[in-house]
């Protein structure tokens, strides 16, 4: 991808602290709602079930957070924010729409770490267990988020 003229270098210091901005600018009200009804179907489901339990409630808190990561992260490389649209917002915005692999690891590192902490305090699975379930699920936040924002760009461009 050739570099616009208007482009200024950034170290990979700054382009961190872009993806984390661009991250924060994503519509997280929103995913934050339909996590919670995605949990909380998934949690009922295992109710109707009889099944219940803490590696049920484990479950249930994954999904909603898979959920509230991939909608959130979406909604940031396409632009959706949950704020204003201030000159500098504009900005993170745009470059969150350049770089939406870039933008896709914050919220990935976040399912990654909150299903860590997650799968260790409610459940008895091992560390290695519970690193590799949070590895995969943080793999498929990047591959939805990065992989809407490729497509929209494919799309604009």
């Amino acid at each position: 991808m050739r570099r616009s003229s208007r482009e200024i270098a950034v170290s990979g210091a700054e382009k961190r602290q872009l993806a984390v901005a661009s991250a924060t600018l994503g519509p997280w009200r929103p995913a934050a709602v339909v996590g919670a009804l995605g949990g909380g179907v998934s949690l009922a489901l295992h109710l109707v079930t009889g099944h219940f339990g803490l590696g049920i409630l484990s479950g249930a808190l994954s999904v909603a957070a898979l959920l509230f990561f991939c909608v959130g992260g979406a909604g940031a490389v396409l632009g959706y924010s949950s704020r204003g649209h201030a000159g500098r917002d504009r900005r993170i915005l745009r470059w969150a729409r350049e770089h939406p692999w870039r933008v896709a690891a914050v919220p990935a590192a976040g399912m990654f770490f909150f299903d860590l902490v997650v799968r260790q305090v409610l459940t008895s699975q091992g560390v290695f267990g519970s690193v590799w379930t949070g590895l995969w699920q943080g793999a498929v936040v990047a591959a939805v988020v990065g992989g809407v924002g490729s497509v929209a760009a494919g799309r604009r461009g």
